[in-house]
């Protein structure tokens, strides 16, 4: 595994974590592609049904060859066991909707980064104590932005990433980094069933750049 203060770093730097699963390998190829032409360096492919190991796999190949400089990672780890398989397969990091210890000793093993989905604070002290750098707060759309102010006095100095509903608006977003967190996970609504179905890659590409300005924006408020 990569460098897991380099990886940690790029996402904080971008603000954001693109994350997508489909299953045409040329489709998530493409979408992997244009991601990257928009300014994109760290991304997640989440590992949600059968094909995604091999779409993995290419994708992993092609980023070798003409995105070199792109951390790639795997998200939906929930055993050990695949956590081994994508680990050896090649990705940069893992990324999960649980907590498993299991899942987090194997990649602090590898000294590489683990990112756990959390819902409550006794799932986010367990995250701690296996030495999670950044924590998922998951299901986003549920918790909203209050609760990240809520419980930041409890975990200070934590870093914090929502996933899962982050709307693609001014309002949403400037309302996530208000409430401290540290950059916000972008799945279906960057990504788009609509836009996967349709290859509509210039509106891909048009949305991440979108995005991107509106998190830089966001930071300066």
């Amino acid at each position: 595994m990569k460098n897991k203060q380099a990886i940690l770093d790029s996402i904080l730097n971008q603000g954001m974590l693109p994350l997508f699963f489909y299953e045409n390998t040329e489709v998530s190829l493409q979408v992997v592609r244009t991601l990257y032409k928009a300014g994109v360096r760290v991304m997640e492919y989440t590992n949600r049904a059968k094909e995604a190991f091999e779409n993995f796999q290419v994708i992993r190949a092609a980023r070798e060859k003409d995105m070199p400089d792109l951390y790639f990672g795997i998200g939906t780890i929930k055993t050990a066991e695949d956590a081994a398989k994508y680990i050896k397969a090649g990705a940069d990091f893992i990324v999960a909707p649980i907590v498993n210890p299991d899942v987090a000793e194997m990649v602090n093993k590898q000294k590489g980064l683990w990112i756990p989905g959390c819902m409550t604070p006794t799932e986010i002290h367990l995250a701690q104590q296996h030495g999670a750098a950044l924590i998922k707060i998951f299901p986003a759309n549920v918790l909203g932005p209050a609760y990240i102010t809520a419980i930041s006095d409890v975990f200070r100095g934590q870093l914090f990433m929502p996933t899962g509903g982050v709307e693609l608006t001014k309002e949403n977003i400037s309302g996530w980094f208000r409430a401290g967190v540290a950059a916000v996970g972008m799945g279906s609504k960057l990504i788009t069933k609509q836009i996967l179905q349709n290859q509509s890659y210039d509106q891909l590409y048009a949305d991440t750049l979108n995005a991107l300005q509106l998190i830089q924006t966001a930071r300066q408020l």
